[in-house]
């Protein structure tokens, strides 16, 4: 498994809110849990008491993406930095998991916490992906979201750098608001237009009497 992988930690916690629209899914434990996905035996060291300490961690992990989104490399380094100081992993070689179709182990890296809580845990997990993924493609791969007032967070692996929304719907969205915006400009310009016409035949027609 790629340690850019768990980069996907990062983005799940920052999209679990919703600043702009008032919206945030990490109300309970359960919601703690989920964000572990496959990882069970982690999410069941979630208590009560990290709903709170996700909640900090995600407000750093959104602070990166801002960062990076407003071109302030430095600033997203410096930030990403202090977390992984924090929230330390030791990243091991694993394959018992993983066979060949001979049995034999698929090698691959696997990020090891060693958390106090659950907090600890997904936050070293996150920090190191997002930090694999900055230094493999670059700060300007973290986004988030154009199309308002969505800004969810976003990693881009386009080959051209291109990518602007979070998901296909937002892009989508945004397309459909821009057609419209252009029907009404151009709209508003042909009144304009018709407007001036009438008026200049009237001033004709004046000076012809």
């Amino acid at each position: 498994m790629e340690l850019a992988y768990y980069s996907d930690y990062a983005v799940r916690l920052v999209n679990s809110e919703e600043p702009a629209r008032g919206k945030d899914s990490l109300t309970s434990v359960e919601a703690v849990r989920d964000l572990f996905g496959a990882n069970a035996q982690a999410a069941r060291r979630a208590t009560d008491a990290d709903v709170t300490r996700f909640r900090s961690v995600r407000a750093r992990l959104r602070g990166v993406f801002e960062a990076a989104d407003q071109g302030d490399e430095t600033l997203a380094v410096d930030l990403l930095n202090s977390l992984l100081l924090e929230f330390p992993v030791s990243p091991q070689i694993s394959g018992h998991d993983h066979r060949d179709e001979d049995g034999r182990p698929l090698w691959h890296m696997h990020l090891a916490d060693h958390p106090s809580n659950a907090t600890a845990g997904y936050a070293a997990i996150a920090a190191m992906g997002l930090a694999f993924h900055l230094t493999e493609y670059g700060v300007d791969r973290l986004g988030l979201c154009e199309a308002a007032p969505c800004r969810n967070a976003y990693l881009d692996t386009s080959t051209n750098r291109s990518r602007r929304y979070c998901s296909d719907r937002c892009a989508t969205r945004a397309n459909v608001a821009a057609y419209r915006a252009r029907k009404r400009l151009a709209a508003d310009r042909s009144e304009s237009s018709g407007l001036a016409a009438e008026n200049s035949q009237r001033v004709s027609a004046r000076g012809d009497r």
